[in-house]
């Protein structure tokens, strides 16, 4: 298997080269099939730059989960926090679209991702478990001419498999894994079966169960009482504490499943009415701190800091009726869904509270563990239609609507543990002035609405020159409430509600040109305009916790894209280059207010990304290999202040935007071979490389530091025989860091002066070494 654009199954030829086989003598170049532009083409045939990745290169290279893939995709980074939260925060960036700091993952944002992500029709950021995916396909650029949800840096799209009439078929797998730094081991098992219901309705089934043991330690931890308190062991008023360490404290478990029904009750009308669900069960950070704790001890290779367990939860469901109707002049689709995504965590910020000075606010009182509660939430119903032409001539179009009903919501309960005891005992006199742990209370609720037309327009002046022109026309409307208190201490306690509304209309155009040279080359240029929505922030502007009134809400932000590619095959290479420039306007930056810590989001300054994407991929003494490299400079192009003014600016022109590295390289190499006995032998190497990043675009040199370079290597190799087939899989070969985001030591360290030993400062790494085996029987 190859794709046109990527290739993600990858192992050494060098491996299978004494084999006493002769490989298959396949010069082929294999394509995969996409949609992107709302019609059915090979890669090479779509005139920008889009990559694709099939279901089956995934499961053939036993990708674990979407930071592996997308780390195989030019022009493509992401941050990698591994399970935990996995829903909450969407860090896919593409050509360095991003101003949010790598770590902010723990709590949902108030603006949208700068990246869209689809599973099928329905615009969702579920990272769903990657099973019975036919393809991936990554479109860099704006995408609101031909998808109803917009967006600023690119669109992820996750197709899964259909039910297939007149097949009974699927399979089921086994894995077993253990990875570095892990006391035990990992297994996942999954099963898809393809079941036929007469000769025009189909049912498919899918189901996976994760189960992974964990390898972060969670060293000092406090010992808790019945009530979750740190133990007192010398009494309440003395300093002392006990701790404990838990092992292997970032356990996961995942349960998946999906069931597909189809239907074909006429020759005209297809119908898929689908559900999934995912749920996700996370112990623990894939986190590690640096350095020492309070007492001068050294932190171990896997361990963490945090003086409180910090796990996570969520559900995801997505129920869909997509419908796609021949009307012979142009074929007519429908999808409508729903979805429901929520989730929550602890999350320890003792460290965050040293480091900012307000434990001397609760008098330093001993054993201080600082916990926040917090929980997201994701509701929408979806209406997207399409009209596709299918006459013959030299016009081509397609023309859609959209609606979208969303109900966002984000809370955060934090608490001092014991604050409210110690109280009652060091100042009995005064009981009443504390009221309880609880020492924030927040509450932001968003009812969004868009909708929009959109359409492209296709003009074919030969069988070689095209011309391109889209549009896409909206209308959104905001309702933000906010609900915020300071309930620990009686006298401050104010709980304070507000709320505002925004509205937005807008038209943005795309206009593209595209010339075939050669037997089959592409040589293209578009110029496109990308929109994300603005919104209320919804703080209060009277009573005790009043904020500038010009922090109430916050505008769009815009960019507009150019780009020029060549992509085709010649000598039996396929290659695919482009040169792009990104103008970004008005950015969005989320950030908190200056007074009391309101989350909220701002517009700053302007941004320009300008850089180059290229792979190429062939095959070479019967191995195949692919090649590809992303150059990309992001940076701002004027200083960003806050809404309220100043001279003090939060980001200073010539920042490098955070997250995406200069320089990227990918490389795959695969290799097949027949034994004299008919196994099919399968070796497969990838590898990955990336420059240093910036951790945050501020001023702030507690979050703005840098991240080093690093690469991972994978390998793998399947022997498939005649009813089954066996996979052994490395991956991070050679145990890089890989960190992609950092708390910092100045931003959350230990303070033993402040009563704080533990340590909060950690780095984001990646999955180390793992080593598994996988046992696929298809039937």
């Amino acid at each position: 298997m190859t794709t046109t654009a990527v290739s993600l199954s990858l192992v050494a030829s060098q491996a299978f080269a004494q084999v006493a086989a002769k490989p298959a003598a396949d010069t082929t170049v294999t394509e995969v099939v996409v949609t992107a532009t709302r019609r059915e083409a090979f890669v090479l045939d779509v005139p920008y730059n889009i990559s694709a990745v099939s279901g089956q290169a995934i499961d053939q290279a036993k990708v674990q989960n979407a930071a592996e893939l997308l780390r195989s995709v030019p022009g493509v980074s992401v941050v990698d926090r591994g399970y935990r939260n996995q829903g909450v925060s969407n860090s896919i960036q593409i050509r360095g679209l991003n101003v949010d700091s790598a770590i902010l993952g723990d709590y949902a944002v108030s603006a949208v991702a700068p990246v869209s992500s689809y599973i099928n029709d329905t615009p969702l950021f579920a990272n769903f478990a990657l099973k019975d995916i036919d393809r991936v396909e990554v479109l860099r650029g704006p995408q609101g001419t031909l998808y109803g949800s917009g967006s600023l840096g690119g669109t992820i799209r996750y197709i899964l498999k259909a039910p297939q009439f007149g097949e009974f078929g699927g399979k089921v797998s086994a894995t077993a894994s253990q990875v570095d730094g892990s006391g035990g081991v990992g297994w996942a098992a999954d099963g898809t079966v393809n079941i036929p219901l007469g000769e025009k309705a189909a049912l498919r089934l899918t189901g996976s169960l994760q189960d992974y043991p964990g390898l972060t330690d969670y060293v000092n931890v406090y010992k808790l009482d019945a009530a979750g308190i740190p133990l007192a062991p010398s009494g309440v008023l003395s300093p002392a504490a006990s701790y404990e360490s838990r092992k292997d404290a970032d356990t996961v478990d995942i349960k998946y499943g999906r069931a597909a029904l189809r239907l074909q009750p006429t020759e005209w009308l297809d119908l898929t009415l689908s559900y999934a669900r995912q749920s996700d069960e996370v112990g623990g950070r894939r986190q590690v701190t640096r350095g020492k704790d309070g007492f001068g001890r050294t932190y171990g290779e896997y361990d963490n800091g945090s003086v409180q367990l910090e796990p996570s939860s969520r559900d995801v469901s997505l129920t869909s009726l997509e419908a796609t109707i021949d009307l012979g002049f142009a074929t007519l689709t429908s999808s409508t869904s729903s979805y429901d995504h929520h989730g929550e965590s602890v999350s320890e910020n003792t460290g965050y509270y040293a480091k900012n000075g307000w434990l001397s606010f609760y008098y330093n009182f001993p054993r201080p563990m600082a916990s926040a509660v917090r929980t997201y939430s994701d509701e929408a119903v979806i209406e997207e239609i399409r009209l596709v032409s299918n006459t013959e001539g030299p016009i081509d179009y397609v023309l859609g609507g959209f609606y979208e009903k969303q109900k966002l919501g984000a809370t955060q309960a934090s608490y001092l543990r014991g604050f409210k005891r110690w109280w009652n005992a060091a100042y009995p006199a005064f009981a009443a002035e504390v009221q309880s742990d609880q020492d924030f209370a927040y509450d932001r609720r968003e009812d969004f609405t868009d909708k929009a037309l959109f359409g492209e327009l296709t003009y074919h002046f030969n069988d070689r020159l095209q011309a391109t022109g889209g549009v896409r026309w909206f209308d959104n409307e905001s309702k933000s409430r906010t609900f915020m208190d300071v309930p620990v201490y009686t006298s401050l306690s104010a709980p304070t509600n507000a709320r505002f509304e925004t509205s937005d209309s807008k038209a943005l155009f795309k206009a593209n040109l595209s010339w075939k040279y050669g037997e089959r080359g592409l040589a293209y240029a578009t110029v496109s305009e990308g929109y994300r929505r603005g919104g209320a922030n919804a703080v209060p502007t009277i009573g005790r916790y009043a904020e500038d009134a010009r922090w109430q809400q916050y505008g769009p932000d815009r960019v507009v894209n150019y780009e020029a590619g060549l992509k085709g095959v010649s000598h039996g290479i396929t290659y695919n280059a482009a040169l792009f420039y990104v103008d970004w306007k008005d950015i969005q930056i989320n950030t908190v207010t200056p007074n009391w810590g309101f989350f909220v989001a701002q517009n700053g300054g302007k941004a320009r990304s300008q850089g180059l994407e290229a792979q190429i991929e062939g095959r070479l003494a019967g191995a195949r290999y692919s090649v590809g490299y992303t150059y990309t400079d992001a940076q701002l192009t004027e200083n960003a202040y806050p809404p309220t003014g100043g001279v003090r600016p939060v980001a200073l022109k010539g920042a490098r935007l955070p997250g995406t590295p200069e320089h990227a390289v990918t490389v795959a190499l695969d290799r097949s071979a027949t034994l004299s006995n008919g196994v099919l032998l399968t070796g497969r190497l990838s590898g990955y490389y990336q420059s240093e990043t910036r951790n945050a675009v501020t001023t702030s040199t507690r979050l703005n530091v840098g991240l080093p370079p690093f690469q991972i290597w994978n390998a793998s190799a399947t022997a498939t025989f005649d009813k089954w087939s066996a996979t052994l899989f490395v991956k991070n070969i050679f145990n890089a860091d890989g960190v992609t985001g950092r708390f910092t030591e100045s931003y959350m360290g230990t303070d033993p002066a402040s009563g704080y030993y533990g340590n909060g400062a950690k780095d984001l790494i990646s999955l180390p070494r793992t080593v598994g085996l996988t046992l696929d029987y298809p039937f």
